[in-house]
This record gives structure tokens, sequence and C-alpha cells, in this order.
């Protein structure tokens, strides 16, 4: 029997809608084709339109509402006639830290079809596949602070924003990003910091990967970078990268050049995950919601694919067990893992073919993309 994964969407603004769209047609078309699992989807307006015509983007209890669903499809938050900072605290960022997603993964590869702005990728694609994770709860993001006085207009006024550094948020996602370093050929672990620079914050995440590095002894490769040396080595050494970890500011920012360095922010994929599933994880392209491009039927699905095929394989372990760091391995559900591959596997052999968004250097549409996709599963599948 079909086992049914409840999923929510919230497409919220720009080109979340349509990406969404897209990935529930994508879905849709894999869940038929494989016939072991099915989908039921509910979708949430939780978009800037309604903040304006309301007050709040979700409503009061809305985001605990949301631990009822096995995950979270996400489309894009922010309009520009409302503040980001508002669309990302009051949205984003509470289901984040409510749903105890405090490990954000970014992998990034050169996809065929697609041309890295590396010249030396251009004969090697396989010298960029990267895995970044990105801690997800607390560091830069934490919201202390201040400013004083409250009016930013005044003569003297002081901001401060204050980085939060907990032990038990740095051992966990050290502890995440070197399992994630043992699932990997290479099993290399890059540690990206700016300790010379922050001497408290930075100087303990330090000393704690160290401590945690000590359990992976020849298990796991690892390394120190400075955040604006990393910048250099991914340019210059991408082949030397494997298995990234970072703060939320600095993965935040290094997540968006690897996604330019492999062709396009508008392929990249993101997975919000409680490594423990007590909680629902969500997924979602990490392009945005580009207001210039909104409603015009151009937007590059593809990132809100590959998302949709992470969120299929994190399915695929839903009966999964713990390990002893309370991350729950997979369990299998069903043919998912292979739905997850076929999926992958569609995406590389339309972008090969040249059925690309202008982004990419093509010229068809969010529509023709997803149709292209969705007739390669089912050539997948039978192959």
């Amino acid at each position: 029997m079909a086992r049914t994964f409840n999923i929510v969407c919230i497409p919220g603004d720009g080109i979340g809608v349509d990406i969404t769209e897209a990935a529930v047609q994508v879905l849709t078309t894999l869940e038929k084709t494989f016939g072991t699992f099915n989908f039921k989807f509910d979708t949430l307006d939780w978009s800037s339109k309604k903040y304006r015509e309301r007050g709040y983007y979700a409503p009061e209890g809305g985001i605990e509402a949301l631990k009822k669903y096995d995950a979270i499809y996400f489309g894009a938050v922010g309009w520009p006639d409302v503040p980001d900072h508002i669309s990302l605290w009051q949205m984003i960022l509470p289901i984040r830290t409510t749903l105890n997603q405090y490990a954000n993964v970014r992998p990034t590869r050169i996809l065929p079809g697609t041309v890295s702005p590396l010249s030396g990728c251009a004969a090697d694609p396989s010298a960029l596949d990267w895995v970044i994770v990105r801690e997800n709860s607390e560091g830069e993001y934490s919201g202390h602070g201040g400013v004083t006085p409250s009016s930013a207009h005044a003569a003297h006024t002081v901001a401060t924003e204050v980085s939060i550094f907990t032990r038990a948020g740095i051992e966990r996602i050290f502890r995440f990003a070197f399992e994630t370093a043992l699932t990997r050929p290479r099993k290399l672990l890059t540690m990206v910091t700016k300790s010379n620079a922050q001497r408290h914050g930075m100087v303990l995440w330090d000393a704690i990967f160290y401590e945690v590095a000590k359990e992976y002894e020849g298990r796991v490769k690892y390394d120190k970078m400075l955040v604006d040396a990393m910048t250099v080595r991914m340019v210059m050494r991408p082949q030397s990268l494997d298995t990234i970890v970072a703060t939320n500011l600095h993965a935040d920012i290094l997540s968006d050049l690897a996604a330019a360095l492999s062709g396009s922010i508008g392929i990249a994929p993101s997975s919000n995950l409680d490594p423990t599933r007590e909680f629902p994880s969500m997924f979602e392209p990490i392009h945005g919601s580009a207001p210039d491009i909104a409603g015009q039927g151009i937007a590059n699905p593809i990132g809100a694919f590959w998302s949709a095929a992470e969120m299929v394989r994190w399915l695929a372990g839903a009966d999964g067990a713990s390990n002893s760091e309370g991350i729950v391995q997979g369990g299998g559900v069903g043919n998912m893992v292979q739905a997850a591959d076929c999926l992958m596997q569609a995406i590389a052999n339309v972008t090969e073919k040249g059925v690309k968004t202008r982004d990419l250097g093509g010229q068809s549409g969010t529509k023709a993309v997803t149709d292209a996709v969705c007739e390669e599963i089912g050539n997948v599948y039978k192959a």
C-alpha cells in the first residue's frame, strides 16, 4: 500500500508562487510514476500581500500548526513594499527556530548543460561538487541587540547586533557536518571561521570544532579557513573542497557564491533540517522572490525541483533509527531514494538537452522546463 505524506506548501511571494506550482507538478508526476508513495498538498497564503492586508504573515498559532505535516515546501518571501527584516523575522526565521531546523544543507554542483564562470570547470565540471552545511538556529541571526535611541534618525544613534554562539548549538552542527562528510566519497570537511577578528564567539566555534573532530580522527579529513580566504579558495581551487561547515551568516553568503560559480543561483536548493525528525523539515530554493521577473513565466524552476528531490530523499528516511548523536538515519520508505535519484537524473537530462531558462543561456520558460522534466521522469524510470 502506498504511503501518503502530508506536505504543506508556502509559495510566499514573487517567483516563489511560480516555482512552487512547478514543483508540485513534478512531485505529482513522480508519485504517479513510482506508485509507492503519495503526496497530499495543503497550501498556505502567507504572502507579503496578505501581510499588507492583515498586518501579519503567519496567523497566531500558524507556525505551531506546521508540526502536523511531514514536510514543508517553501517558495520565497520578500516584496519591495515590505522591509526585508520584517518578512524574514515574521516567517522564515521563526519557522526554522520553532521547528528545530538547525541544519541548513546546500549542495552545489555543475549540472550537465550548464556553464560555470570558472574556466577550469569547463574541462572538468566535477571539480565543483560541494555540500555546504550552515548553522541555522543562532550565530549572527540570533536577533539580539537594539537601537538607542529608538529612532534611527537621531544624531547619535547607536545600534548593536549581537551574535549568540552556544556550546550546544555549535557541537550539534559540527557533528552533523562530520556525519555528512562521512557520506561523501572524499570524506573531507572544511570549517570556516573568522576567529582572527571575532575573538569570543568565533574562538569558541574553533575550539569546539577541534573537540568534535577528535571523534572522527581517521575517518574524516578536516581543515580550517578564514571566511575571506575561503572565497578565494572557492574560486581558485574548487577541486580542493568537498563538505563545508560555516556559521549562519558566513554560510548564507558563501552558498550564494557557490550557486553563482555553478552556473546560476536559480539552480541551487536548500534543506532546513531537524536532524532528530521530531518536527517537519523545510525545503526551498535559495534564489528569493525576484520581484523583477515575477509572474512572467521565465523563472528557473531547477532549484525548486532539486529542493523537491532533497525533500523526497529526506522523507525516504522517515522510519529511520537515531544514531548516538540523535541524528536519524535513513530507513527507506518504499523506493523514494530511487525516486529522488530519478528526479535528479531527469533534471540533468533536460538541462543537457538545452531546455533551459534565460539565466542559464536558454530560451525556455518555466512551464516548458517543468513539462520537459515531467516527461523525462517517465523516460528515466523506464530506462
